[in-house]
Order: structure tokens, then sequence, then C-alpha cells
């Protein structure tokens, strides 16, 4: 169909060292050795080519490389593959680009190599400084490990970012407040913080029904978070998105352009992409479409994206969904009688209770238009 340009490129990378026990990202263990990492870049390069080809890339302003682990390629695929990205996109017009990496393949060389091919932003996938918690949930590193990725990161990157996850195996409120303190001394500029879900298929959910393991309950691990909102708030972090902090001007753009309703482009295994125009919105992955919706479910959509960050939906985004449906403003006035959105200033926001029972919140907004 017609469609807006693409302002966001995702290329997804789905290879790792191991397969942690959390994860049901489509991400698999693969051999440094293995050549079908090798056909996965020539096959991605193919693509960008024809995208390019097509005009579908002239209009990017955020690239993100994500996995899966995209340092697991190694030095010399993940070189060739930003060394055609470099061909085929107009990198001064890229304001973001992001690659994720993991302390065990980011090395040294590698680092200079990527931000001298374009690249300007580090995403470390760290979890947690705990060797024990690290072990507990199969990650492929140690706690000293990622201190040393994070300081070779920050050599050349001055937007380095690091992911932590609360609610692990073996965590206590304490350990998890140390790990977060430990990610602001390390001198990084962004942090994820994401609540643990259990996922079935994972080892994880195998050996929580075993009882092989236990995990802290739900009132600690909002607790967990709430510790971390304060630590990170004292350390000057803002809290720009459910899940993610950042020093002023770090906020990620293209994290936000997800639940700002920006069409993206996914490229490679189970990459999602969102095109849209002013009537509609697709999104199809691996060739089928999983979303397709109409004018109105748009406008609920919006509504219930803005609500992942801290801005919420201004007062224009909430005329055009009360426009297309009259009972929005009834639902907001609901929820905030509710406690989980405010109105301040002509905008609706989502309060930390709002994001603390999200499934309610989202859900109301989503059922404006089902």
């Amino acid at each position: 169909m017609p469609h807006d340009p693409y302002t966001a490129l995702y290329i997804h990378i789905p290879f790792c060292a191991s397969k942690c026990a959390y994860c049901d990202f489509h991400s698999f263990a693969t051999s440094t050795e293995d050549a079908a990492m090798e056909s996965y870049v020539d096959d991605l390069i193919l693509q960008i080519k024809r995208y390019a080809q097509e005009g579908e890339l002239a209009n990017l302003s955020t690239i993100y490389m994500g996995g899966g682990t995209p340092t697991h390629l190694g030095h010399g695929l993940l070189t060739r593959l930003l060394y055609a990205i470099s061909l085929y996109v107009h990198l001064d017009r890229i304001e973001e680009f992001t690659i994720e990496a993991n302390p065990e393949s980011l090395t040294e060389a590698m680092v200079k190599d990527i931000w001298s091919l374009g690249v300007n932003r580090l995403s470390l996938g760290v979890q947690s400084f705990d060797d024990a918690v690290l072990a507990s949930i199969g990650r492929a590193h140690t706690a000293l490990d990622a201190l040393h990725a994070i300081e070779r990161a920050k050599t050349r990157f001055a937007n380095v970012s690091v992911d932590l996850i609360c609610g692990l195996p073996h965590q206590t409120r304490e350990s998890f407040l140390a790990d977060v303190q430990r990610a602001i001394d390390a001198g990084v500029v962004h942090m994820s913080i994401y609540p643990l879900s259990v996922e079935q298929g994972t080892s994880l959910a195998r050996s929580l029904r075993k009882g092989t393991i236990t995990l802290p309950d739900d009132d600690e691990v909002a607790c967990m978070l709430e510790d971390a909102q304060a630590l990170l708030g004292q350390a000057g972090f803002s809290r720009y998105e459910v899940a993610n902090y950042a020093r002023p001007g770090f906020a990620s753009v293209h994290n936000a352009s997800y639940w700002q309703g920006h069409p993206y482009l996914g490229l490679g295994q189970s990459a999602a992409t969102m095109t849209q125009n002013a009537e509609r919105r697709m999104r199809v992955v691996d060739g089928e479409v999983t979303d397709d919706l109409d004018e109105r479910q748009m406008a609920a959509e919006d509504l219930m994206l803005s609500m992942r960050m801290t801005a919420g939906a201004d007062a224009e985004l909430v005329a055009r969904a009360s426009a297309l449906i009259p009972e929005t403003l009834p639902v907001l006035e609901e929820l905030e009688a509710q406690g989980l959105v405010v109105c301040r200033d002509g905008a609706w926001q989502p309060t930390e209770r709002g994001w603390l029972c999200g499934n309610e919140l989202y859900g109301a907004l989503l059922d404006l238009a089902p």
C-alpha cells in the first residue's frame, strides 16, 4: 500500500554465544565458525541494497541493530555489514545508530571500527553485576567482563547504555540496587531496567515448575523498581519511558520512535515492519501480517503507546483521538479516577501506579477501538 516514509530501521541478528534461561526472543546459540552467520549477513546486505534502490531508506533518522547478539557475528562479518549500510544509507542524516553488544564479544578493535563506520551508540546487555545471578540465568560473561566492556565502549562512544533486569534468581532488593549503583559508577549515560518476565518454553520456566529455583515476589520487584528510580534520579538520570532512564540529551531516539507511531522497517528473521498511511497501519513479521488497523484503531493504539512515555498523550493527540472516538475523554477521566493517569497542562500522563498496572491502563485504551 502507499505509505509514509520509514524513519527507523531495525536489523535483527539472531545469533548468540548461548541461550539465556529467560530468553524467548528469536535467537539461538551458534558457534563463531558457523557458516550460517555469513550467509545471513550476505542476505541482509542484499535486502539493504534492494530497499535502498527502491528509495525506502532515504528518510531514515535512526538505525538499531539488535538480537540476539550482533557482536557475536565477530569483527569481520559485523564490519562487512556496517560497510554495506554506509554504502546505501546517508549516514550523515542518521541521528542515532545503535548496536547491541554483549560483554564477552565486544573487543577493543571492534569498538574502534564500528565507531569509524558510523555507529554512535552502544547498548550493552549486562543484566546484572552479580556473578551468582549471571550464572543462574546462563549469561556468558562475568561482572568483571561487563565492567571491562563498558570501559572499552567509552574509549570511543559518549553514548553507552546498559540493560539490567530485576527479579532474577538469587537477587535481593539490596543486590539489585548495588547493580544500579555499579552501572552509575561505571559512567553509562542511559539505563534500561526491566522486570523479569517468565515466558513459557524457556529453561527458566521449566526450572520454576520443577522448583529448582525461586524468584523474588511481585512486591519485592516493585520495590526494586522504585529504589532504582530514586537512585537514578539522585544521580541525574530522568525516566523518559516506563523502562528507560537517561542523562540529559541521551534519551534513545530510536526507542521513542516505537512509542510515537513512526513507521519503521525491520530486516532479518522475526523483525517487525510497521507501515502506515493516514487510514491504515500494518505490521508484518516474516511476510505475515500481525496487525492491520483502521484509523480508529490507530488512534487508540497511539494513545496506548504514548502511555509508555513519561510525557504521555499531548492535547493534540487526545483531540485527534476524540474526533474519531467520542469515548476517549470519558475513558481517560475514569483512568484518572483510578489513579492510573493524571492530566497536566492538557496532557494525559501515566502515573507510577499506571505503569505498575500497565495491563489495565493499556487495555482500557486499546478497548476504545477493538
